[in-house]
């Protein structure tokens, strides 16, 4: 019975698209992601003093700020991606499961 339903559910072209554009979208996510971290790590391996500047006369460097707008911008693609499966991937969800059901 359970591998019948997982049969309709994987014929169901909706599914396909679900599958695609979650995964497209993780992608992009992932890699806005990957391309924003490796930046950091990159200027501070090839250029230390970048993020060695003070901040004004105290003992914060640039370095620090942007440390962590970086973990914000983690937080913020995890809202975006949030956001995105509570709606369009729920619902595409949502209508998968209501074909299964009304093909048996």
């Amino acid at each position: 019975m359970s591998q019948n339903i997982y049969d309709r559910v994987r014929a169901n072209p909706k599914f396909t698209e679900l599958v695609e554009k979650r995964s497209r979208f993780a992608w992009k996510l992932a890699i806005i992601m990957l391309v924003v971290y490796y930046a950091f790590i990159l200027v501070i391996a090839f250029s230390p003093a970048t993020f060695g500047h003070t901040i004004g006369s105290g003992v914060t460097t640039i370095g620090m700020p942007i440390g962590l707008a970086i973990i914000l911008i983690a937080f913020v693609l995890t809202g975006i991606y949030t956001q995105r499966a509570n709606g369009e991937f729920d619902d595409l969800t949502n209508q998968i499961k209501e074909d299964v059901r009304s093909a048996e």
